[in-house]
């Protein structure tokens, strides 16, 4: 399946956090959308970096909680994986794996068109699964 599918299936819209908000507001956003991470970026398009709950986590076990008054970017990620459209649900798998990331923005022509997290991706998997299960039933009680 095609990352594209994917999208068309569960849409592309995209949270997203400026880098000089403040953390606090970044959690704001992460938890009334109740999702695991906010694309950074100052016009919704050209991506600067990736927060996510585990940043903010780390960042207060190792600051405290005055750091949540502080700029996303003092604790975003800015070595960001990126993906296509045309690139296959299955290749992203062992990205995220080997990277322990759990989300990846999908970018058209260095524009923000999308985000694929590592739930979409099992989903997808188990829904591919449970085609092929049905297939394979229908096959045997067919003889």
């Amino acid at each position: 399946m095609k990352v594209s599918r994917l999208l068309d299936r569960k849409g592309s819209f995209v949270a997203t956090v400026r880098p000089n908000s403040s953390i606090i507001d970044a959690v704001r956003v992460l938890a009334n959308r109740s999702i695991g991470a906010l694309v950074v970026s100052d016009d919704g398009r050209k991506i600067v970096g990736i927060v996510s709950e585990r940043d903010v986590v780390r960042a207060i076990s190792q600051f405290g909680a005055a750091i949540l008054d502080s700029p996303v970017r003092m604790i975003m990620s800015d070595d960001i994986f990126t993906c296509s459209p045309d690139d296959s649900v299955d290749s992203l798998m062992p990205t995220m794996t080997d990277h322990r990331i759990r989300h990846i923005p999908v970018v058209i022509d260095g524009s923000l068109a999308g985000i694929v997290s590592i739930g979409d991706i099992v989903k997808a998997r188990l829904d591919e699964l449970e085609h092929e299960r049905e297939a394979l039933e229908q096959y045997i009680t067919a003889r």
